[in-house]
């Protein structure tokens, strides 16, 4: 069994943040019943095609899933939903600010009738206060919350290459309703759950913000180097290609000027004796490391760290990572079935024991709607006709 076995999950999503929580959910066991608009469904179906002709977002964070269409406008499709809410364990939604409330689906007007019900939440700028109403995408939540104002180069800020606010407010909301299944089991009750993307991306930078404690100089912005530690990023080998590596304290650093760099004089230099002082000196300290790896290729660079002790990486691309040999040695890749046929897909992060994840199809728009209707007691008849009426 899985952790989530008979755990039914109704979700009204969209996009990343919430599909990506309700995803999690379903690796662990949960009937997720993804709840789409009728014929087009979830626009994140539409974000692009390059995943064999599927949009990548969606194929990421939609596996496990069971498809409804319904018409949520129409008294009908609320009423299925409704339906549906009898027996289900959770309620998850990230619909425009004030939906759900519109709809009658918050947790203060379900909770009297659904007492194990727990309503998850999630918006850009939570529930209540001045900026409750705004719409919130990714990018903009990253400028809102300072992401942009310490990622990037000194000539230009620049977003995160994911959707950080998104793939943070979906983490919050998975640990959430997880802890909220818990306390059920303590109380009997369900609860109340609300995910800000302002406050998932805030609380993920905390150091910035604590580094910049009243009204201080906040990080530069260092690019695919680290603001505060130095050497910590790329440097060039001879062969043109680039290597990161990451000294994190004075001990590394001797090891790096013997071994490495063959000038262990330079571990006492009071231009590099100390982090704060290296990070000062940061110009000099690179015009050495390059002239040194600047005689090896960047395997080899990457070889002589790794026997040093020191920590390295290859600045891989996609096709890396699709090829990563510790993905494959440790037998990280699965199959899951989809519309368009078989795709790749990684193992979620972690495990219980030898019980696998949950790896099943990604479902097409309103695929299992007829199943789940006549689970409801619905006749062929019935459904045919809310099927021509766009009910569902």
């Amino acid at each position: 069994m899985l952790p989530l076995d008979g755990i039914t999950v109704i979700a009204l999503e969209h996009a990343v943040a919430a599909p990506f929580a309700t995803r999690q959910l379903a690796d662990l066991g949960a009937r997720v019943i993804k709840v789409e608009r009728p014929k087009t469904g979830d626009f994140a179906r539409g974000y692009d095609t390059r995943a064999r002709g599927m949009s990548s977002h969606f194929v990421w964070t939609n596996r496990s899933k069971e498809s409804l269409t319904l018409d949520l406008k129409s008294a009908e499709g609320m009423g299925i939903l409704k339906d549906l809410l009898k027996d289900a364990d959770v309620l998850v939604q990230n619909l425009a600010p004030g939906g759900a409330d519109r709809m009658g689906l918050n947790f203060e007007m379900l909770h009297a009738d659904h007492p194990k019900l727990t309503v998850c939440n999630i918006s850009g700028y939570g529930p209540d206060g001045p900026e409750t109403d705004r719409k919130a995408y990714d990018l903009l939540v990253q400028a809102e919350a300072g992401f942009l104002s310490i990622t990037g180069t000194d000539a230009k800020p620049s977003k995160a290459g994911v959707s950080v606010a998104d793939i943070a407010a979906g983490m919050y909301a998975y640990t959430n309703i997880l802890a909220a299944l818990l306390q059920r089991g303590k109380t009997g009750k369900g609860s109340a759950i609300n995910i800000s993307m302002l406050e998932a991306l805030a609380e993920w930078i905390g150091y910035p913000m604590y580094y910049a404690t009243d009204g201080a100089e906040p990080p530069t912005r260092a690019g695919a180097s680290h603001a505060t530690i130095f050497p910590y990023g790329p440097f060039f080998a001879g062969d043109g290609k680039e290597v990161m590596l990451g000294l994190q304290n004075d001990r590394e650093w001797a090891t790096f000027c013997r071994d490495i760099l063959d000038a262990p004089t330079l571990e006492t230099d009071p231009r590099f004796s100390t982090n704060q002082a290296r990070s000062s000196h940061k110009l000099e300290l690179t015009a050495i490391i390059l002239s040194v790896f600047s005689k090896w290729t960047s395997e080899e660079v990457i070889a002589k760290l790794s026997a040093a002790g020191i920590a390295n990486a290859r600045m891989n691309d996609m096709a890396g990572l699709w090829a990563h040999p510790q993905l494959k040695a440790r037998n990280r890749w699965r199959e899951v079935d989809t519309p368009v046929g078989p795709m790749p897909a990684l193992l979620p992060p972690g495990g219980l024991g030898d019980a696998e994840p949950r790896m099943d199809a990604i479902p097409n728009v309103g695929q299992h709607t007829r199943a789940i209707l006549a689970d409801l007691g619905m006749d062929s008849g019935q459904i045919d006709a809310l099927i021509k009426r766009g009910i569902v």
